[in-house]
Formats: structure tokens, C-alpha cells, sequence
């Protein structure tokens, strides 16, 4: 078993080179006040697929309202498709590679304490100064609660945050705070009144058209939209008590939508999110931006907006003073509840490298979880045994994986013709190759080793709980059946 590498390092030649040249972002528009508040908003599960993203579909006026006060990110992501190792990354601001947590609901007893050398950014902040929250107590007048997720891939027993109660922000700024919010979690709900009509959605090009996968992307739609008015409500609170001028607000998700190539796999769907930034200190109201984002450059920007310095970050700030713009963002997928698999993946402005490590195994394993969750995912093998998909519907039901693949994503956006066999694009081939190998040299990447038995053995008897709660729910379709309301917290 690997042990945890510590993160105060200096960064060697090789890694320098690698994200080498780093061009700075415009000149502030002003001076940002010193010490401002700053608030995420977190989302699960969920792509860009807001009206401010150009999404005729959505229902989303307050995220839309929010981006003409915000610069918007077209091309943010995640390090993960899945919400443990993701956090686990945008929560320390290093790679999940490089700490042993890439691998889903893992290390999570006493005998894997968070690896030496890594904080939490809350932790960072609090010796700044800052108070730290991650809400779950909102003002009973709005109706809901934050989730309180935090979900790392370590064990975790200091002091996280200081309060889980927004009744304690205005008397301890400068403040940070976090609210989780898990509407775009499945599994989805479908709105009260006014749902979204299936027969109006558009479907990906990767999907069948079929009723039952219809009504599922539908209610995808109404989950945005439940979403959208509870980032509403907590702007219009925070503008309520006087706190909106001097915060910055961070909206974001945690990583990709659980679409059936999207959460758990390594296309655009699984690691592509939202990113709005609300600062007019630093930040044109309704500016957009095309960069590269890795949601680890959250995490840089937001200690660089308090006034830290800190080493051994894998990302920086991507505006203000010492922004920088990137030139690749890179992704990784590891085991996954029961389902094991090793996968890294890196992107530039236009073509994206898939490194398949486990070429033997299938894109569609069998994943239990999914399966008691995911309509579409049940479906899709349904129809593909009826012979009822296309070619290019079949291509993810392929029983072997290429070692390598690569996409043109301005002419391919939807990731269905892989060009890792086209010799004229060998040369594209050979840098991101040469790209993702430094990378992975240079963050050290800790996955490649086994898990400890006991450990997995351990994630699979929780997994299973978990799975026998979701079962219970099963309606006579055979697929989970919609329940109006919407929890606080889900699996």
C-alpha cells in the first residue's frame, strides 16, 4: 500500500516546463477592498447547461441574472467525475493523484488520517483570519438547508470549519462559507408544477431516443431549475443583510452531470462544470471567459483574494494579481464504489488525450450504484441488447476500451470519433502523450498503487447499505420512481 506524499515541495524542472508559458490575465479593472468576504456555491453533479450558458431549455433566471453580475467561465472542470475525489482535490488545491484520494468513498477510518503537508482551505483561511462556514442552517423563512457535504478521501478529525450557521456571518466577517447544494444530485426530481415536457428536449447525439430517457433528461431540467431558485434565495439573502458588496461569490459544481457518458467516465460530461465569479472589484459584470479553468485554481484564486500565500499548490489564481492562464487541465478516474478502473485524460484549448490503463475492460461496467439510480443507464443496455442503437450509440457498449484516445472537440464536441489511429493527427497525438506522461511523472501520481483488501472490503460493505436504501425504492418499472421535495442530503 502507498503510502501519502506530503505537498510542500519545490516544484523540479520537469514540472515547471510542463505548464510552461503561462500568460497573465488583463489588468485588474480596479483595487479589490482588502479582506473581502467570499461565499461558494456549490453544485452537484451538473454541466453548464444554464440558460447563461446558452441552454434555451433551462429555467434558470437567477443563475442567469448572476452571470451578468459575474465573469463566466465556458471552460472550467473538474479532476474528477465523481464527487469524493473531486472534493477531495478543490478542498486541499493538489491533485487527488498525488494524495492516495482518487479513489472513490476510500481511506476514510483512522488508519488514513488526511497525508502530511496538506490543509484544507478552510484551514488556510482561519490563519488569515478568516471565519470559516459550511452551511447547513439557513433562515427558516427560506425553506430549505444546505447540505453540509464535505465527502474527502481521507479521515478527517480536526476542526473543519467553525460554524454551520449562516445566523453567524455578519458578526464574524471576514468570513468564508461554503453552501452545498444537492438539487442536480440523482436522484432527480421532477417539479411540483410546470415540469419540463419530455417531448421537448434535445438529446445528445450519444443517446437513444427513447420515452424513458426523455422524462429522465427532462427531470434533469426541473432539478436545474429547484436549483436555480435556491441560488436565488441566498443571493437576495445576502443582499438583504448588507453583505453582497464585499463578497465575492463563487458558483460552481463539484464536477460533471451523472449523464450516461458523464459522472464516473472520462469524457467532456463527466469533468466539464459551471463557473460563475461575482467580484466587480477585479471583475467586468457580464465579462466571459474561454481559458482553461481547473477547479483547482478555485481554490489558488480564493486564497489569493484573502491575501495567502501558499506552496504546493497545483493550481493559481485565474484573475488578479499572479494569474496565469493554462494551457492543458488534466483529469483522473480511479475506482468507483465496485467498479475499478484507471483512466487520465488531459485537454488543451481544442483536442482531448484519453489514457486508458485497464484497456481490457469495458466503458459500461457494471456499476451497482448507478444501476439503482440512473434510468437512462438501465435503458441504454436494454436497448442495446434489443439492437435498437445506433453506431455510434453501440460504440459505449464495446466490451474492450482503445489504450488511447483522442478527440477533436471543436469538430467532435460530443467525443464519438476517436482519432488515436488517424496518422494525421499523430503529431497532436505525440504531445498530449508527452504532456499527460510529465504529468503524471510530476504529481507522482500515488493511484497506480493497489488498494489496501480491508479498506476496499470496508467501502463495499458501506456501498452495499447504501444500494439496499435505493432498492427500497423501486417502483414496478423497475427504475427509481420520482419523489416530490427534495432532501438535504443524498448519497
Amino acid at each position: 500500500m502507498s503510502q501519502p506524499v506530503a505537498v510542500n515541495y519545490t516544484p523540479t524542472l520537469l514540472f515547471v516546463l510542463l505548464f510552461a508559458p503561462l500568460t497573465a490575465l488583463p489588468a485588474a479593472s480596479g483595487r479589490a477592498p482588502n479582506k473581502p468576504n467570499i461565499l461558494w456555491l456549490i453544485a452537484e453533479d451538473a454541466c453548464p447547461d444554464f440558460g447563461c450558458y446558452g441552454n434555451t431549455a433551462a429555467r434558470t433566471p437567477n443563475l442567469d441574472r448572476l452571470a451578468g453580475e459575474s465573469r463566466l467561465y465556458r471552460n472550467a472542470f473538474s479532476t474528477a467525475s465523481v464527487c469524493s475525489a473531486s472534493r477531495s482535490a478543490f478542498m486541499t488545491g493538489v491533485f487527488q493523484t498525488r494524495i492516495g484520494a482518487s479513489n472513490h468513498r476510500s481511506h476514510r477510518t483512522a488508519a488514513y488520517p488526511r497525508p502530511a503537508g496538506v490543509k484544507l482551505l478552510p484551514e488556510r483561511l482561519r490563519d488569515a483570519g478568516y471565519f470559516t462556514a459550511n452551511i447547513r442552517e439557513l433562515p427558516p423563512e427560506l425553506g430549505f438547508k444546505g447540505t453540509g457535504k464535505t465527502d474527502w478521501n481521507f479521515f478527517q478529525t480536526g476542526k473543519e470549519f467553525d460554524s454551520a450557521n449562516w445566523s453567524d456571518l455578519k458578526a464574524r466577517a471576514p468570513f468564508y462559507a461554503q453552501i452545498n447544494l444537492s438539487e442536480t444530485h440523482r436522484v432527480y426530481r421532477k417539479a411540483a408544477s410546470n415540469p419540463v415536457d419530455p417531448a421537448t428536449v434535445k438529446l445528445p447525439p450519444y443517446l437513444a431516443d427513447d420515452p424513458v430517457i426523455r422524462d429522465d433528461w427532462a427531470a434533469y431540467l426541473d432539478s436545474l431549475a429547484a436549483l436555480d431558485a435556491k441560488v436565488g434565495a441566498v443571493l437576495e439573502l445576502l443582499k438583504r443583510e448588507g453583505l453582497a458588496e464585499n463578497t465575492v461569490v463563487f458558483f460552481f459544481a463539484d464536477h460533471g452531470r451523472e449523464d450516461f457518458r458523464g459522472k464516473y467516465y472520462s469524457y467532456e460530461q463527466g469533468f466539464r462544470v459551471p463557473l460563475l465569479v461575482r467580484w466587480p472589484a477585479l471583475l467586468n459584470p457580464g465579462s466571459a471567459s474561454d481559458a482553461l479553468v481547473s477547479l483547482l485554481d478555485v481554490h489558488a484564486t480564493t486564497l489569493a483574494l484573502a491575501g495567502v500565500k501558499a506552496e504546493g499548490l497545483d493550481g493559481w489564481p485565474i484573475f488578479g494579481p499572479g494569474a496565469r492562464i493554462r494551457d492543458y487541465v488534466f483529469g483522473a478516474r480511479d475506482r468507483i464504489d465496485d467498479t475499478p478502473d484507471r483512466v487520465r485524460t488531459v485537454r488543451d484549448a481544442r483536442f482531448k488525450y484519453i489514457r486508458n490503463f485497464e484497456p481490457e475492460r469495458p466503458y459500461l461496467q457494471r456499476m451497482i450504484y448507478a444501476e439503482v439510480s440512473n434510468p437512462t443507464y438501465n435503458r441504454m443496455r436494454q436497448l442495446h441488447s434489443e439492437g435498437k442503437l445506433n453506431a455510434d450509440q453501440r460504440k459505449f457498449m464495446a466490451a474492450q476500451r482503445p489504450s488511447e484516445e483522442l478527440y477533436d472537440l471543436e469538430a467532435d464536441p460530443f467525443e464519438l470519433s476517436n482519432l488515436a489511429g488517424d496518422a494525421r493527427n499523430r503529431a497532436t497525438l505525440d504531445r498530449l502523450r508527452g504532456v499527460l506522461g510529465a504529468w503524471l511523472k510530476g504529481t507522482r501520481d500515488e493511484s497506480a498503487m493497489p488498494e489496501d483488501p480491508a479498506d476496499l472490503e470496508a467501502q463495499m460493505n458501506n456501498l452495499e447499505k447504501i444500494v439496499a436504501v435505493h432498492r427500497q425504492k423501486l417502483g414496478a418499472s423497475g427504475r427509481l420512481e420520482y419523489v416530490p421535495g427534495t432532501p438535504e442530503k443524498r448519497d
